[in-house]
């Protein structure tokens, strides 16, 4: 194959042509007859026993042109993009496939080409980095909810409450007649949780053990279609009733959820955790502002397809966190499912695709302007260390992903390193306002409020709130190792 002219054009564009030889076109021809052979019955021979001299008399001689072009296309392209030492984003665009009379066959492709990034200020960068503190007031919610965690139930005789936990039967009436999903029995319901369809623990509220009671709700509107905005009964009875009783905070309640003999030990500790888990997030703040600060005073322009592959990525990430498969759905789909429409996908999901990609060039960038370089035993070390912290082995990961592609991650997560270890903490200077963070973006949409209602129903819209997810650099190779595993396994 012969590459031939490479021409870079405006908005990061480059077309070449690549030329395939009269022989590797024929041999391409061959393959494509023996492949459909098997098919073609030609009068006076066996299905798939007529010479191809015979098929392409019928035929004509070109009948297997176009499956050899197809065939050679991705050959001739991957072919090209090497040779030319093209360095593309998005799928490439065949412009024109020309046979000329010697059977030379010439392809023309144009690419978008990963953008050519002019750094700007990465070291000695100025932020200030946050300094959490654990208050009286912050301790005392945590030990209150250890408190709840190990909560007693205990039966009680009288009218339920709020905060009782009621075992009910309950069938459910739409229009006199009973709908799938609306039916249960001996189900816990925890009385002021809001978990069930608004109205409904309110009304269960005043009942006694062994009394029955209809309960009139009415659906939201943005509940399953067949329901949604719907009235209905419920009839419910309560089988029985408990409370919560809360252990006291002193010493024997620090030695019953603890290693500590005294409850000033045991608040010391949760303090500590506490504040280490505190420390951690801040850090993990600075790092992600300094790395925005950083992105935001690179040049660049991005071709609009990594934007819309990084948003692609976002969607099927949080879709992947409530348990959906996303191999074969549409990311129309999938946000739709997860209750993301048009204007959070503007608001929320975009604006972080767009930072994080431009984040993602930024570290590229400075890992070739400072030369970083990963040795072969490092580079063994760090994927043995991912592997490890997803209980799988490396051997998955390197065959799942390829060993570049994790040194390559390997070397923006030291460029990140280095951006922090030079940066410096400076009171009072916080990350510019013209380009609010994630967190403050992402506007938490309206919540599917009917999660565990009596009927069931599809798993709960979730909206893209504080698309903040790997806005530093990314780390694919540390969030999807357990992913190579699973596919392994496959």
């Amino acid at each position: 194959m012969i590459v031939k002219n490479v021409e870079k054009k405006e908005n990061n564009k480059a077309t070449f042509q690549v030329e395939v030889d009269s022989a590797a076109f024929e041999d391409a021809v061959n393959k494509a007859y023996l492949k459909k052979k098997d098919s073609i019955y030609i009068a006076g021979f066996r299905k798939g026993k007529a010479p191809r001299a015979i098929v392409e008399g019928m035929y004509g001689s070109d009948v297997f042109y176009q499956d050899a072009m197809d065939a050679l296309g991705p050959d001739a392209f991957g072919f090209g993009i090497d040779d030319a030492k093209l360095e593309i984003v998005g799928a490439p665009t065949l412009d024109d496939m020309k046979l000329g009379d010697d059977k030379t066959l010439t392809y023309t492709f144009t690419v978008e080409l990963y953008p050519e990034a002019v750094l700007g200020q990465y070291k000695e960068l100025e932020l200030e980095k946050d300094k959490p503190e654990v208050t009286d007031e912050q301790l005392s919610e945590q030990l209150e909810s250890v408190r709840k965690r190990n909560a007693r139930m205990v039966p009680v005789e009288r009218e339920a409450q709020m905060g009782d936990t009621a075992n009910i039967d309950f069938d459910g009436y739409l229009n006199g007649e009973r709908f799938d999903g609306g039916k249960a029995e001996g189900y816990s319901l925890e009385l002021g949780s809001n978990s069930f369809v608004p109205g409904f623990e309110d009304q269960v509220v005043g009942m006694k053990a062994g009394e029955e009671k209809d309960v009139n709700v009415t659906f939201p509107e943005n509940y399953v279609e067949n329901l949604a905005g719907k009235d209905v009964v419920f009839k419910v009875k309560l089988n029985a009733l408990t409370m919560p009783e809360y252990p006291e905070l002193n010493d024997d309640f620090a030695k019953d959820v603890s290693e500590f003999d005294t409850l000033e030990e045991y608040k010391e500790d949760q303090k500590k955790q506490m504040l280490d888990a505190a420390t951690k997030q801040a850090e993990g703040r600075y790092r992600s502002d300094l790395m925005r600060l950083a992105a935001r005073n690179m040049t660049a322009e991005i071709p609009q397809v990594m934007i819309e592959d990084k948003v692609t990525e976002l969607v099927r990430n949080y879709a992947q966190n409530f348990g959906v498969r996303t191999d074969d759905i549409p990311r129309e789909k999938l946000a739709e499912m997860l209750g993301i429409d048009e204007e959070a996908m503007n608001q929320t999901i975009r604006p972080a695709a767009e930072s994080q990609v431009r984040v993602e060039i930024m570290l590229k960038a400075v890992v070739k302007a400072e030369n970083i370089e990963v040795s072969q035993e490092d580079g063994d070390a760090y994927i043995a260390k991912i592997a490890e912290e997803y209980g799988g082995k490396p051997e998955d990961l390197t065959n799942f992903y390829g060993r570049d592609y994790i040194i390559d991650e390997y070397k923006k997560e030291k460029a990140g390193d280095l951006i922090v270890s030079t940066a410096k903490d400076v009171p009072g200077k916080k990350l510019p306002e013209d380009e609010p963070k994630a967190e403050e973006k992402a506007e938490t949409e309206e919540k599917a409020e009917t999660e565990e209602k009596p009927a069931k129903k599809p798993a709960a819209k979730k909206t893209a709130k504080k698309a903040e997810d790997g806005e530093e650099e990314k780390k694919p190779a540390r969030k999807t190792a357990k992913k190579a595993e699973d596919k392994a396994e496959e």
